[in-house]
């Protein structure tokens, strides 16, 4: 196993003068929860957006498992383990919970998935499907439609379709965003399960959660990092405090 899971050099992403992330050199560390904070606007979902292949950068390379993925397509990035949640749930609200999961499971096997077909016949796809329902806590929804399910639910629930592709490292955009307190909760005691399965990096405004969740935490700011550390060191440091932190009231 290579030290660094993922690591990014020089990564670069610009918009005609528009810089949006710049310069910007992470590593990530397997079996590590790495969160990336900064203020609106800094290109933290840019950033995601370039590690898992959904915008290509203009320079820098990413390097995954030790591997150059720089170029390599979205679907390519997910079949060697690197998976993602977005910032707006994405789901198919006319199938069930466990059919949505399937579909994951179908397209890492490669297998045919029959939602017409009879359920046992599919055994091989909806196994590993609810055993991934299971490990977010929605096994007890596992047939209630998508659509049906609460907010945070459903932010488990595309938790769950990312597991089921069996990820090395998982990309979180905002999972908490639009989360009432009890669903907030839920999701962060799903993130706390998946410490130990997964290497995750982590894009979250809710402090709390980053601060009790995450191992070490980068600090972006206009598209730069400013500061990577322990959640720890993070707070008590005084750049950061006056770039974001300060603005969080995070004492």
């Amino acid at each position: 196993m290579t030290e660094n899971l993922l690591e990014l050099r020089n990564l670069r992403k610009t918009y005609g003068a528009l810089v949006v992330t710049d310069d910007v050199s992470l590593s990530i560390q397997p079996g590590e929860v790495h969160a990336i904070i900064g203020p609106n606007g800094a290109g933290k979902t840019t950033l995601i957006h370039q590690i898992s292949g959904l915008l290509t950068s203009a320079s820098g390379q990413i390097l995954f498992d030790g591997n150059d993925i720089t170029r390599l397509p979205m679907h390519e990035r997910v079949r060697r383990g690197l998976a993602r949640s977005f910032q707006i749930t994405s789901i198919l609200p006319g199938f069930s919970a466990l059919e949505n999961v399937a579909l994951a499971v179908q397209a890492r096997s490669g297998s045919s998935f029959r939602f017409f077909g009879h359920a046992a016949r599919e055994r091989d796809l909806n196994e590993p499907a609810m055993e991934s329902l299971n490990l977010v806590g929605l096994g007890p929804r596992a047939h209630v439609p998508a659509g049906l399910l609460s907010h945070g639910e459903k932010r488990q629930l595309e938790l769950a379709i990312a597991l089921a592709t069996e990820p090395k490292l998982l990309l979180l955009d905002e999972p908490l965003a639009g989360t009432g307190h009890d669903d907030s909760q839920r999701v962060v005691e799903t993130l706390r399960r998946l410490k130990s399965r997964t290497t995750i990096v982590l894009i979250e405004h809710d402090m709390d959660a980053v601060f009790s969740l995450a191992d070490r935490v980068s600090v972006l700011v206009y598209g730069r990092v400013i500061a990577t550390d322990t959640p720890e060191r993070i707070r008590a440091n005084p750049e950061v405090r006056a770039a974001y932190l300060g603005e969080e009231e995070v004492v």
